[in-house]
């Protein structure tokens, strides 16, 4: 828990958060900052709130002691994002002070509500609003409605040219060094790449359309730093940050890396001596590839390297007339996330029965991906060496319409 000068009147107050599933889901082997921000003119205003998992009152007294600022001065709260890991600690502060008003768009006004009853002066705002702090602190709004709930802004102080942008933006991982993106070199931030890719895919790849016109919005303004809701402050890289979103973002139409996810499961081996082979054909043909198993690998992971390959190789067998059902629940969720554009291509046992290939389909139907499907191979039983041989044929295709396409 600690405090960041970011210029005159601007606190940056954030905390690391580790060992929780994000959203109650999302496994983060390298944590996650909650960050929020203090704008100080006449008026004080906290954007996104104060630091604290579940509002935790102390927190609160800490951060404000740290900063020499009296809670019961602060008049607003600005709400860019009312999700519950920006917003949770309203109840605990609303028992320390009840004299502010609030400030979000039209859809955060019904959230607060829902969440927090309706006592306070609400002010909703859209994106010709302003509010003036006094002592040169004006703030401006852009709404960025599912970037990543129907309620989110984004909020730009004029006079620092700091943009305030919550969900949009972040990362995972946590960060000793420093909070700001100066501190690291190129390569340094290179290495978190994965903790971007990840939060991307994870919380925010689904609503992609949503963020290419929240990035349009921003041309707009003159902004001389990001400061999101959850990782590093982007001040050197402002530029870089919008530009990889964008890539994310156009990654969900196929628009993705030269590079291949090998997704697996397998009940008895059978599939899995084939896999073995496979993955032992990508290594030989020296493109970038990742292996998950299900349902060993946490669907985050498999979700972060999915999006940003254009190749999909499955591999699974028939359970029951179905998928291998981890698989199933895994291309669910890839589905709903909205990772379109694949090129892909399907291989796997069965013994009694088929049926994998069937549902497979359905769940590309059911919810319109739109890959591009090499041939599928399935085999009886335990995989003879012609089988294998042409597994292996096929992922040559594949490999060659992934650089094709690149």
């Amino acid at each position: 828990m600690k405090t960041v000068n970011l210029g005159q009147g601007i606190e940056q107050l954030t905390v690391d958060i580790k060992d929780i599933l994000f959203e109650g889901l999302w496994e983060m082997p390298k944590g996650v900052t909650l960050n929020s921000y203090i704008v100080k003119g006449d008026e004080i205003a906290i954007i996104d709130g104060v630091c604290g998992w579940e509002g935790v009152p102390e927190d609160l007294f800490k951060l404000f002691d740290q900063l020499d600022i009296d809670i019961k001065k602060v008049k607003y709260l600005v709400l860019n994002h009312l999700e519950p890991d920006h917003s949770g600690w309203i109840t605990e502060f609303k028992k320390m002070h009840t004299d502010f008003e609030v400030i979000c768009t039209d859809k955060g006004a019904e959230l607060y509500k829902a969440f927090f009853g309706e006592d306070e002066v609400i002010h909703v705002v859209n994106d010709t609003s302003e509010i003036n702090l006094g002592a040169g602190k004006v703030l401006k709004f852009l709404t960025t409605p599912h970037v990543h709930w129907p309620d989110a802004m984004l909020t730009y102080e004029v006079s620092s040219g700091i943009l305030f942008s919550c969900d949009a933006f972040g990362m995972f991982g946590t960060f000793e060094q420093s909070t700001i993106d100066d501190a690291y070199t190129d390569l340094e931030i290179k290495a978190y790449q994965r903790e971007i890719n990840r939060y991307y895919s994870n919380i925010i790849g689904a609503f992609s359309p949503f963020v290419l016109k929240a990035i349009e919005k921003c041309k707009g303004l003159d902004i001389k730093m990001i400061a999101p809701g959850h990782g590093l402050i982007w001040h050197q890289r402002k530029d870089w940050i919008l530009e990889t979103y964008t890539h994310l973002a156009n990654n969900q139409k196929g628009d993705a890396e030269e590079e291949i996810t090998l997704l697996w499961g397998s009940m008895y081996g059978m599939t899995e001596e084939v896999v073995m082979a496979v993955e032992e054909k990508l290594k030989k043909s020296e493109i970038k590839y990742y292996v998950h198993r299900v349902p060993e690998t946490s669907w985050g992971e498999i979700l972060t390297s999915v999006w940003t390959s254009k190749g999909i190789i499955l591999a699974m067998p028939t359970y029951e007339y179905k998928m291998f059902p981890p698989m199933a629940a895994a291309l669910e969720e890839i589905g709903k996330k909205k990772a379109h554009g694949k090129i892909a291509f399907r291989f796997g046992s069965y013994g009694w029965s088929g049926g994998a290939q069937k549902e497979l389909d359905e769940i590309h139907e059911k919810l319109r991906m739109g890959w591009n499907f090499v041939a599928p191979y399935e085999f009886k039983g335990r995989a003879k060496q012609e089988d294998i041989e042409h597994v292996l044929r096929q992922v040559d295709v594949l490999i060659e319409k992934v650089k094709e396409n690149s």
